[in-house]
């Protein structure tokens, strides 16, 4: 069997554009990725270098327009998205596919209750009936929220952010989809409940065996979290490997940099390290390696060509000239 197969999320050569009155931006230009099952794949890099776009893009959301997927290929569980119909591919979101969004008070209907909502979802993918009332208070005590039948009668702006954001995660699984998407689920979190919601998501991937692709620009939350990482920038993804790998080793300057950016309590240092500048323009990109503008090991290759990214050591991928 191929990886395409055997695998339970494959992305082949994806590129997402938008046209607008500046010019194209190129979102997504050239994203390959794979995740097998019950994998927990972290996809990494600063705001605006293409990873909420990226999952957008597998479920199909991109705002069309001035969005648009050009090419490439999304195959899951062996059958390629991008060629479903929209009435198909309604059933694979929330059913076989979930996400969690960032902002959770934005990502439920304030005119209904907690109960409403959750129950409308169920009864979508998998049917109505009397069970439907048990299985939403069921799926909420296994996201661990105290006295879930009062929260099935409450309304969003009547929990807490980190509450919410179980609430959320409840809904995503209440289908008990093969993949889970998570984008940045912590960032509107204080460091406390960012800590019962990373326990939380790896308990529940363990005992599910459920596949995850979790979105973050925290190379903290991700080590936590996550068994293999990618890491993008400008669009494209420049290095890949297992998590250690990526931590202890890593060969690009952008990994290394968001590294050394990254406060840690078993080093004593007396100030981070600081990326120059800034994400480029994905209009207006820069020749070349998209980093080089910021890179200290950039020389006069870099500028004229992108370098590919290349399996350097087993299982390690970098598209760096120097890595």
């Amino acid at each position: 069997m191929n990886e395409v197969e055997t695998a339970t999320l494959t992305a082949k050569n994806l590129q997402t554009h938008f046209f607008t009155e500046e010019g194209v931006v190129k979102a997504v230009d050239g994203v390959s990725l794979t995740i097998h099952q019950g994998q927990s794949l972290g996809l990494v890099g600063e705001s605006g270098c293409g990873k909420s776009m990226t999952a957008l893009s597998i479920l199909r959301l991109v705002p069309d327009p001035p969005g648009k997927i050009v090419a490439g290929e999304i195959h899951f569980q062996g059958e390629d998205l991008l060629q479903l119909s929209e009435k198909r591919m309604r059933r694979v979101r929330g059913k076989k596919i979930a996400m969690v969004f960032q902002e959770p008070s934005t990502s439920m209907n304030p005119s209904f209750s907690i109960g409403n909502q959750m129950r409308e979802l169920i009864r979508y993918h998998q049917g109505g009936g009397r069970q439907v009332a048990q299985k939403a208070l069921d799926i909420l005590e296994t996201v661990q929220i105290p006295d879930p039948r009062r929260v099935l009668t409450q309304y969003p702006h009547e929990l807490s952010g980190g509450m919410l954001q179980r609430v959320l995660i409840a809904m995503a699984l209440s289908c008990e989809p093969s993949l889970l998407i998570c984008d940045e689920p912590t960032t509107a979190l204080d460091v406390s409940t960012q800590a019962q919601i990373i326990k939380l998501l790896n308990e529940l991937r363990e005992a599910r065996g459920t596949t995850l692709l979790f979105i973050t620009h925290d190379l903290g939350v991700l080590s936590c979290v996550c068994t293999c990482a990618a890491v993008m920038y400008a669009g494209k993804i420049v290095e890949y490997s297992d998590i250690r790998t990526i931590l202890k080793s890593s060969g690009h300057p952008y990994t290394q940099a968001l590294i050394g950016s990254t406060p840690r309590l078993d080093r004593d240092v007396e100030s981070l390290q600081v990326i120059p500048g800034q994400v480029p323009n994905l209009a207006r990109l820069p020749s070349g390696c998209r980093f080089h503008p910021r890179c200290h090991k950039a020389k006069e290759d870099c500028k004229r060509e992108s370098p590919p990214l290349i399996e350097r050591d087993k299982g390690h991928w970098t598209a760096c000239f120097f890595a």
